[in-house]
């Protein structure tokens, strides 16, 4: 693991299975119990490290951890990490100064869980510190208020990141300091923003956070999730060892950029559609059709992001089978073809005849995926502000009935915000204005 991280070669594909409150599954946990209680923690986090025999691995996945000790209110699951509740800069963009201590929130349990962890599987399993990245714990504190800002009030985002800056680094020399071998800064919002306001506002900030850890002699990873494709190459001048991706991106095409800049590529194995909802056989398949799409250099294969909580433990084991005995899995496979497992009849609504004018959001889960969250966030605020006038519904991809909605009207990223069945936005969330003058246009039909 850490050797492909260096760009060495290696004689073995690495296997990060992201399995964050899924780990919690595997002993009878819930989402909430895993991540507040320490012992169940660790517990599960052995767990996973025996049942799946990764190379790496996180301790915890959940980019709320900073959001909670800042002052924004969580919103608990049983399936998933929590979600941000409120903004605390939503109405006063005051930017405050201070920084986390190791006493901070739910900082003791992390950082007591990393050094248990550590001494139990750290000889053989390379352990990831996932840090919530600039941009996105600048969402957190400001809320979807963050777009126009950029628009309306530049200067504020340059303060409000240069703070979360120093916070991402505050945790990332916790982490170090807990004995975590690869620090992840996690930020699914790049996914949201195209080039232009990348480099303008937050460039910067994550070539610093990569420079500190060179510095420091730990290997960094830029986690993206959401069709990031356009930010491939300005998130690769920034500087980190690895970037990982999720389904939205096509992997050989990020390979090809990330190949000249020397960066390791990690990634993407399907959440719901492989992990989730397919057989054993489909998850192998699908390993050995990435391993034949790329060159295995510089190469991590792992999921999209946090696994789903009700991914069957036996689906993941297939993945590592077909990275550790690659040939044997072959021969097993070799007649074998996915079925159509979405092939569902649904029915699409009568756009044409609406009384008004029809929001659909297309998100991977709201309640675990931060673009989601802010995408629907967006979306309910248009909606409210013209309350009466348009409707709106969510449709969740970890559910079979959706993954066949979005192939019968063509969804092709997400997150995604559909109007009257017609594409308004895709992996950019919209700010109000904008929002409003998407549905303007139909509400004069």
């Amino acid at each position: 693991m850490l050797r492909t991280l260096r760009h060495e070669s290696v004689p073995l594909i690495p296997w990060v299975p992201f399995a964050g409150v899924h780990a919690g599954r595997l002993k009878g946990y819930s989402a909430q119990e895993v991540l507040t209680d320490e012992n169940k923690l660790v517990e599960s986090l052995v767990e996973a490290n025996r049942l799946y025999s990764p190379d790496g691995q996180p301790v915890l996945f959940d980019l709320q951890i900073e959001a909670e000790i800042l002052g924004c209110d969580l919103l608990w699951a049983e399936k998933a990490p929590p979600s941000v509740a409120s903004h605390p800069l939503a109405d006063d963009p005051t930017i405050p100064t201070r920084l986390p201590e190791k006493s901070d929130g739910r900082l003791p349990l992390v950082l007591n869980a990393m050094r248990r962890v550590k001494a139990a599987v750290g000889d053989h399993t390379a352990l990831y510190g996932l840090v919530c990245g600039p941009f996105t714990l600048a969402s957190h504190l400001r809320g979807t208020e963050i777009f126009m800002d950029m628009m309306l009030n530049p200067d504020l985002v340059h303060e409000l990141t240069a703070y979360t800056l120093k916070v991402s680094r505050r945790m990332a020399e916790l982490y170090i300091e807990a004995g975590m071998d690869v620090i992840a800064i996690v930020d699914p919002m790049v996914s949201q923003i195209g080039p232009k306001h990348f480099v303008e506002f937050f460039s910067a900030a994550f070539t610093g956070l990569y420079g500190f850890l060179r510095g420091q002699n730990v290997p960094s990873s830029f986690f993206v999730c959401g069709d990031a494709t356009k930010n491939i190459e300005p998130m690769c001048q920034t500087g980190p060892d690895c970037i990982s991706i999720d389904e939205n991106i096509n992997l050989s095409a990020a390979k090809t950029i990330t190949d000249r800049y020397n960066i390791t590529l990690g990634g993407n194995i399907p959440l719901t559609t492989v992990m989730l909802l397919g057989t054993q056989q489909d998850n192998m398949k699908f390993a050995l059709d990435l391993l034949d799409s790329v060159d295995t250099h510089n190469l991590i294969v792992s999921p999209g992001c946090d696994m789903p909580y009700d991914v069957p433990p036996e689906n993941t084991i297939g993945i590592g089978e077909a990275l550790r005995n690659t040939a044997q899995v072959r021969a097993m496979l070799a007649n074998y073809h996915t079925p159509e497992l979405f092939d569902i009849e649904v029915e699409l609504p009568d756009y044409a005849h609406l009384e008004k004018p029809l929001i659909e959001v297309f998100t991977l889960d709201s309640d675990s995926c931060a673009a989601c969250m802010y995408m629907l966030g967006a979306a309910a605020r248009g909606a409210n502000e013209l309350a009466g006038l348009v409707d709106l519904v969510e449709y969740k991809f970890t559910e079979r009935e959706n993954v066949a909605r979005c192939k019968k009207l063509g969804v092709k990223n997400l997150p995604s915000i559909y109007i009257n069945g017609e594409l308004a936005f895709s992996s950019i969330i919209p700010s109000a204005q904008e929002l409003r003058a998407a549905l303007e246009k139909y509400l004069r039909q």
